[in-house]
Order: C-alpha cells, then sequence, then structure tokens
C-alpha cells in the first residue's frame, strides 16, 4: 500500500480521504490555504503545510506548490478529491513524472474522457447511445447554428472541458444561438481555460441517472449501480439517491453494461462516473459524460453497496486489484443525500458564507454526516458554498424518506442560511414522493417550494 498520501484539496472531501487514508494505515500531509488555517482537515492530518493565499489559484490550483510539498513531506500518492485539480490531466501527468502516484485515471485517460465532445465520439465508436448533436467540437456559432438546425430544437451549448453546470446555454430558437455561443465559450474560458464548446439536442424531460464504476490497472471493470440525480438546479445536484426508482432490472443491466463499456474505452483506473439521461419514454438512454474522480454522492453507493470507495482508489493506486468482482456486487435498501450549501433560496440562492455559530447534525441508525464543519470555524467565501451533505439509509425508499425528514428536522446550523428547509419541502413533494422527478421538477415547482419558506419566515417574524 501507499505510505503517505498528500491530500490536495480542502474541506469535506479531503476528511473523508484522510479517514480513508487513517483507516488503511497510510500516514497524510493536507495542505491549505490561508483562509483554511483553522480547518478540520488540517487538524487531523499527519502533517499540514499552508500552500499560499485564499484564493484557489494561489493555493489549490497552484500545481508547482502541491508537488513541492508532496516532495518536501516524503509523499509517494497524490489525491486530488473533487474539483480543483481532480480532472486537470497535466496535473495527472506532472504527478507521474515526480514519481507520485496519482490516485485517479491517467492523465492519457483523463483527457480522452475529460473533452466532452472527444468523449461523445470515443462513446459513439463503442456503441453507447449519445444524443445527435455535433461530431467535435465547434468552430464557430456559425457551425452551430447549422447543426442545430440539423437535430432541431432546443439544444443546449455546452463547454468540451466543462462540468459542474459550467459553461451550458440552451438555445429554443437561431436568433439565441450567437448571443448563448459567446456567453458559454466566455464562461468556459473563465472556468476550464478552454474555450471549445459542442452542441447536442436538448433531451426534454429527462432522469439524469449515474452509473458508479471501478477499475484497476490488471483490466477488472465494474459498475456498483446506479443513482438518480434529477433533482437539480441549474445543473447543480441537490438531492441523489439510489438505486433509481425509474429503472426497471433489465435497463438497469443494459446500462451497467454500457457504464462498464465506457470505461473501458477511455482505458479507465480507479473510481468514476458515467452519466446519462433517461428519455421521459423511460426506455432510451444517451450518455452524457463520464466524471474521471470520486463524486460528491458517492456516499449513497457505498450504503447501498457496502464498498469504500475510497479505500478501493487507495488499492487500485497501489497496484492491488479490486477487493470485489462484479457477481459479489450486491444492492441492499435505498440511500438519499442531501447537500447542504451555504446559499440563500429567498434570494436567489446567492451564497452565504459566514461563521457556523451553533452546529448539531443529527444522528442515529441509517444515518451518515459528511462535513468539516464545527462550532466556531468560518466557511469561506473563496470556495464551493458545501456546508454538508446529510445521508440515510433504509430498508425501503420510503423508510429512506422518512428518515431524511427527520434528519433535516434535527439538522441545525446557525449563523449563515442554507438551502436545508428547501430540500425538506421537496421530500413531501408528491412527485418526489413518488419518484417522478425529472431535471426540470426544481425549476418548474421552485416558486412553489419557496412561497411555503416565505410564509414560514413571515409567520417567524409575527410572533
Amino acid at each position: 500500500m501507499l505510505k503517505r498520501v498528500l491530500i490536495a484539496n480542502r474541506g469535506e472531501i479531503a476528511l473523508r480521504v484522510l479517514r480513508a487514508c487513517r483507516e488503511a494505515g497510510i500516514e497524510t500531509v493536507a495542505v491549505y490555504s490561508q483562509a483554511d488555517s483553522e480547518a478540520l482537515h488540517v487538524q487531523l492530518a499527519t502533517e499540514a503545510v499552508c500552500i499560499g493565499a485564499a484564493p484557489a489559484a494561489d493555493s489549490y490550483l497552484n500545481q508547482n506548490a502541491l508537488l513541492e510539498v508532496a516532495r518536501a513531506t516524503g509523499c509517494d500518492g497524490v489525491h486530488p478529491g473533487y474539483g480543483f485539480l481532480s480532472e486537470n490531466p497535466d496535473f495527472a501527468d506532472a504527478c507521474a513524472a515526480e514519481g507520485l502516484v496519482f490516485i485517479g485515471p491517467s492523465g492519457a485517460a483523463i483527457r480522452k474522457a475529460g473533452s466532452k465532445s472527444a468523449a461523445r465520439d470515443l462513446m459513439r465508436q463503442a456503441g453507447i447511445p449519445v444524443t445527435p448533436g455535433s461530431e467535435g467540437p465547434l468552430s464557430s456559432a456559425e457551425e452551430a447554428l447549422t447543426i442545430a438546425e440539423q437535430v432541431g430544437y432546443p439544444v443546449l451549448l455546452k463547454a468540451s472541458s466543462g462540468g459542474g453546470g459550467r459553461g451550458i446555454r440552451r438555445c429554443d430558437r437561431p436568433d439565441q444561438i450567437l448571443s448563448a455561443y459567446q456567453q458559454a465559450q466566455a464562461e468556459a474560458l473563465a472556468c476550464f481555460g478552454c474555450g471549445q464548446l459542442y452542441l447536442e439536442k436538448l433531451v426534454l424531460q429527462p432522469r439524469h441517472i449515474e452509473f458508479q464504476v471501478l477499475a484497476d490497472r490488471h483490466g477488472n471493470v465494474i459498475h456498483l449501480g446506479d443513482r438518480d440525480c434529477s433533482v437539480q438546479r441549474r445543473n447543480q445536484k441537490l438531492i441523489e439517491e439510489a438505486p433509481a426508482r425509474c429503472l426497471t432490472p433489465l435497463l438497469r443491466e443494459e446500462m451497467g453494461r454500457a457504464a462498464v463499456k465506457a470505461a473501458q474505452a477511455v482505458g479507465y483506473e480507479s473510481a468514476g462516473t458515467v452519466e446519462f439521461l433517461l428519455d421521459s419514454d423511460g426506455v432510451h438512454f444517451y450518455f452524457m459524460e463520464m466524471n474521471t474522480r470520486i463524486q460528491v454522492e458517492h456516499g449513497v453507493t457505498e450504503l447501498i453497496t457496502g464498498v469504500d470507495l475510497v479505500r478501493e482508489q487507495l488499492r487500485i493506486a497501489s497496484g492491488l486489484p479490486l477487493s470485489i468482482r462484479q457477481e459479489d456486487v450486491t444492492f441492499t435498501g435505498h440511500a438519499i443525500e442531501c447537500r447542504v450549501n451555504a446559499e440563500d433560496p429567498l434570494h436567489d440562492f446567492r451564497p452565504a458564507p459566514g461563521t457556523v455559530d451553533f452546529l448539531h447534525f443529527p444522528g442515529g441508525s441509517g444515518v451518515r454526516v459528511d462535513s468539516a464543519l464545527y462550532n466556531g470555524c468560518v466557511l469561506s467565501p473563496y470556495y464551493d458554498s458545501l456546508a454538508a451533505k446529510l445521508l440515510v439509509h433504509a430498508p425501503t425508499r420510503l423508510e429512506a424518506i422518512r428518515r431524511m425528514r427527520r434528519c433535516l428536522e434535527e439538522f441545525t446550523l446557525e449563523g449563515f442560511p442554507t438551502n436545508a428547509e428547501l430540500s425538506y419541502q421537496i421530500l413531501y413533494h408528491p412527485i418526489f414522493i413518488r419518484g417522478s422527478c425529472t431535471t426540470g421538477f426544481l425549476d418548474e415547482h421552485l416558486p412553489q417550494l419557496l412561497d411555503f419558506n416565505r410564509r414560514l419566515e413571515q409567520k417567524e417574524e409575527l410572533s
């Protein structure tokens, strides 16, 4: 096994990796910015080193600083977590050049899957269905206009190197193409340093279904089932669950095989996620993208399979084969995750970082909380607004819903607003209870959900 791992990240994922390393007998080196000097992962790591000022460009995205710390502290591996440099092929290559094990796929695999347009072409060649659209990156807005006329509106312009809902614009008419192209390209350049775009036909009222895959360097590739991530706002996931209620056993098997083929097509190694759109007919599905990292929502898969995905990443990076075969993967019960973000739903979801004045997490049977917050800590304005992930596991989906409602009732965070109340209202919505949410659910019903919050706020003010 690896001996000492640099955790090139922060927040709850840094803590998640740290705990897995600790249980595997691996020492950890935490890095932190000046804004994170009191962060929990800094306090719990074997060693911690400051790598720069608060802005991510001066710290967590500084490849040279990260590699220098890894060398100086005697690390033999680097875990990138998610976000930041986790899907940067140049960083993976730089680690390898330094003799460090990048705990993730190779730079070559990241390039194949990381370019969304190139990945679509690769999947098409592998016989995996993709949505109609451009083949390769677009050369101009005029080409986008031509292809949009061929596949039919509405269409999406998407960043080839994108992720997290960035660099995406919807077009319903030809006169929207030019401005949407310019906006998406500018956002893609700002967020990813690459302005390449591709176009795909917009699948209306789809489900967002993703499959967790694991692959080692011995040629073993398996999937660990699916997750339904359809409850999202502006392409940002809010509630995830597993397994997806909308999949039949035959469709689940077919999509699982496609996910394994996708991982094989890019020569994948480590934990990854293959994301699909399931059409409103509940039968046809299309490859959307492959995320070459551990996912924020990986915990729901861990709860229904009993497989520690980060531990598997460490095994794979150490040259060991997977600890489980496809035929050994079993699924038990139902799991749900709610992301608690420091944002104000009543004011257009504006970020709302601040100091945690009081914090109480729920507990009890079948409850898991992934968070790096503690009483008195500061949630910095420089980084992602994720404050905590509440996860539950129960024998049935309805029991899991009830358990998550109870957890949200117990959850208390004073100091800044969060979206926890919104998630609580969603869990009572009849469409969610029926398991019928599409990716448009939250946008369609948000005014109704927020009106309830406003009434509750007004009631509290009057009392």
